[in-house]
């Protein structure tokens, strides 16, 4: 059994995150500005909660913005915002001393072909990546797509150290994932970086404790720790304790 304490977060979306961290030696997935308007509408408050949050840790990830952000939208504007959104998460970032970011794919079925999806996101992070900074990471999250591939062509296309994915364990096990939890592990693992665990009913992402759907959750950790040993994690739920509990009961946190 591996233990997870030095390399799992707990999202800001927890009412207990910081508790349960401060409990438990973990970390911190600051979701602060997962709303765009967090970034310009009182920035300077959004900014000291999440440095209060984060006082007293020392393992992060960050969580950009996503809400009608893709980087492969129809409309040009659209996609010239998305950039803006993206350079304004990053500064924000370093401003906290993260060099950790996570962001949504941004498929949207019915609305995207792949193929065009795929290529239109390859032409933006070709160009978006080379005025990062060498030491961070981006890591690409599946929401809505059915299957590993849009991402990992994308990546593999893109083949830049900087860009890398995140797997959403949650997303996978939902109605618009064709593809179920366990088999998105080995397609993503070369690229893999990040992953967020939560759990649900097999249709809806209801970000539920890890020991509450259908996710074959010990399965998938194990698959996880035996492709990427030194992936990284973070818990998406309401409240935390019950997976952080789960976690500790299967001697995943010592």
């Amino acid at each position: 059994m591996i233990d997870l304490t030095g390399r799992l977060c707990l999202s800001t979306i927890g009412a207990d995150c910081r508790e349960e961290a401060l409990a438990h030696g973990l970390g911190l997935e600051i979701a602060e500005f997962c709303t765009a308007a967090n970034l310009e509408q009182d920035y300077a408050a959004h900014l000291r909660r999440a440095r209060a949050a984060m006082a007293g840790l020392d393992c992060f990830w960050f969580h950009a913005p996503f809400a009608e952000l893709c980087p492969a939208a129809i409309d040009p504007g659209v996609r010239r915002l998305t950039g803006q959104r993206y350079w304004q998460a990053m500064d924000t970032a370093a401003a906290l001393g993260i060099r950790r970011v996570v962001i949504h794919g941004g498929f949207i079925p019915m609305v995207y072909f792949p193929q065009w999806f795929v290529e239109q996101s390859v032409l933006f992070w070709r160009e978006f990546l080379p005025w990062v900074p060498g030491d961070f990471t981006l890591a690409l999250e599946n929401v809505m797509e059915p299957e590993p591939s849009l991402l990992t062509e994308i990546v593999r296309q893109v083949d830049d150290p900087r860009l890398g994915l995140c797997l959403d364990v949650g997303h996978a096990n939902t109605g618009t994932s064709k593809t179920p939890p366990l088999a998105w592990i080995d397609p993503m693992a070369p690229w893999l970086r990040h992953v967020h665990l939560h759990n649900n009913g097999g249709q809806w992402d209801t970000h539920s404790a890890l020991g509450e759907g259908t996710v074959p959750m010990e399965a998938v950790l194990e698959r996880l720790l035996e492709r990427c040993p030194q992936v990284t994690f973070t818990i998406e739920n309401q409240t935390c304790a019950p997976s952080v509990r789960w976690l500790s009961e299967r001697g995943y946190l010592l």
